[in-house]
């Protein structure tokens, strides 16, 4: 049960953070619970917890006297945070290969490559579980680090808006595209873990950075084009790489 309305949870997120970049919903909207849920035709219980995931993200403001707003933002404004956590991350990478990992870290590493790899090796990507991996990936490369301070800073970093590494959208319009993104992004994370392992201290930092570019131009494509769109269908998906 608890599986379930975790998966349920994953679905309203990405539902509802396309709606945001889509402009379906836009800066100001007030949100709630229940009409979130009826609209979305699930439970409150997930929607809730999408709701206070989407707030952690900084997509939303809690407002006064319940709900949520959407908050407003601009390319600018995305672009500059996934900048900042290509820096803070490629930081991340460059600490764990100059300090040394654990054999046991290694092997988590690994795992997460193998789950990914098995996710991308059909047509139709569950992004649910994608997003749950990733998301495992990324927080893993900050623990490697083994800098708490970097740790807070990156925390701060990936509460603004469409920097968090799980702030996935989805499409079924764009299947194609987004399988070919999510493989170009699941290739860098396993040359990360490979310099990691090598102990490439400048490597590992230049390939994370690049990661992070390579979610940039996505997004800058991706907001243009939904800029473009805002009467017609939602937007086209993108990966948070």
């Amino acid at each position: 049960m608890a599986e379930a309305v975790k998966t349920r949870a994953e679905r309203a997120l990405i539902s509802l953070r396309q709606r945001i970049l889509s402009g379906a919903l836009s800066g100001g909207t007030r949100l709630f619970e229940v009409a979130v849920a009826e609209d979305l035709a699930i439970s409150r219980t997930p929607v809730r917890a999408a709701l206070a995931q989407l707030a952690e993200e900084g997509l939303l403001d809690r407002a006064k006297g319940g709900g949520f707003v959407v908050r407003s933002f601009d390319i600018s404004d995305v672009e500059d945070t996934i900048e900042l956590r290509g820096v803070l991350e490629g930081t991340a990478a460059r600490f764990a290969a100059e300090r040394g990992v654990t054999e046991a870290q290694l092997a988590e590493a690994d795992e997460i490559i193998r789950n990914i790899d098995r996710l991308l090796s059909v047509a139709r990507v569950e992004m649910e579980k994608y997003s749950h991996w990733n998301s495992r990936f990324h927080d893993l490369l900050v623990r490697l680090s083994g800098s708490a301070a970097l740790a807070r800073e990156l925390a701060r970093v990936t509460a603004l808006p469409f920097a968090s590494p799980s702030a996935f959208l989805d499409d079924e319009t764009h299947a194609g595209q987004l399988l070919g993104n999510l493989r170009i992004a699941h290739e860098q994370h396993k040359a990360i873990i490979d310099a990691i392992r090598h102990r490439e201290g400048a490597r590992a930092e230049s390939l994370a950075r690049e990661h992070a570019r390579t979610a940039r131009r996505n997004v800058q494509f991706l907001l243009s084009d939904a800029a473009a769109r805002r009467e017609g269908s939602a937007a086209l998906a993108f990966v948070r790489a």
